[in-house]
């Protein structure tokens, strides 16, 4: 992917992931988003480093630049909402982070997100009456919450870029760097050009993606460590319990 290395200079770029985030979806965009000039932030909900996952799968640790209490809208130009199957659950259920979402949705700049990060959109109470891409699960929550989903590799709604997973990569990256440069207002040409707008919901998936379920029906075998620590947990709510009844 060739990217001008001063299409984004002079904009700063946060990317907003928790611990559980899909590794590929905050790795790739933020390499790119650095190659083309920006000064990018990981934003979390803790300091230190947050714990990638390739589908079902830990991997990496990205270290975080900024807790989400130090985090102000007006620092950024542009946001991108990492996905996942765990991450963007812990970062919805915050209530800076969802504040801080709906600020940057109010002060209309820039938001970009795919897969489950549309999860942390919902909760802050900022998608109904738009369009989104998704990973199909969240399907139902959009629809839910007013939006309007679509089953399209790459979605824009005024402010919004989304995409489904990290399958859309190719085409969600070039779309974002276009959008974080130009801004909210962009026009539909370059990499933003293939974007749908369509007014009406894609309907529900007839099945789970095979890649995934897959992914899952491999997970690996409990460590000693994990059934020890499950049966002491079992055993300290069995008495947590008993102390309530007596």
């Amino acid at each position: 992917m060739n990217l001008d290395k001063e299409k984004l200079s002079g904009k700063k770029i946060g990317i907003l992931a928790g611990d559980g985030f899909e590794y590929a979806e905050l790795a790739v965009p933020k390499a790119a988003l650095k190659a083309a000039g920006a000064d990018v932030e990981v934003i979390s909900l803790h300091e230190g480093r947050i714990r990638g996952m390739n589908l079902t799968e830990p991997t990496r640790t990205v270290h975080v630049d900024r807790p989400i209490n130090r985090a102000a809208v007006d620092d950024y130009d542009g946001l991108l909402i990492v996905g996942g199957f765990v991450g963007p659950d812990f970062v919805r259920q915050n209530e800076r982070a969802r504040s801080f979402v709906r600020a940057f949705d109010e002060a209309f700049k820039p938001i970009a997100t795919l897969c489950h990060g549309p999860w942390v959109l919902i909760s802050a109470g900022c998608a109904n009456g738009r369009r989104l891409a998704s990973w199909p699960g969240v399907r139902d929550d959009i629809v839910n919450a007013g939006g309007i989903w679509r089953d399209e590799p790459l979605v824009r709604d005024r402010n919004w870029v989304s995409s489904r997973s990290p399958a859309d990569l190719p085409v969600f990256v070039p779309a974002i760097v276009e959008l974080f440069a130009r801004g909210a207002d962009a026009p539909a040409t370059g990499a933003l050009a293939s974007a749908s707008t369509a007014d009406e919901s894609s309907p529900p998936p007839r099945e789970p993606i095979r890649l995934a379920l897959k992914a899952a029906r491999h997970l690996p075998s409990p460590t000693v460590a994990a059934l020890a620590g499950a049966a002491i947990a079992l055993t300290v709510g069995a008495l947590a319990a008993n102390r309530m009844l007596t």
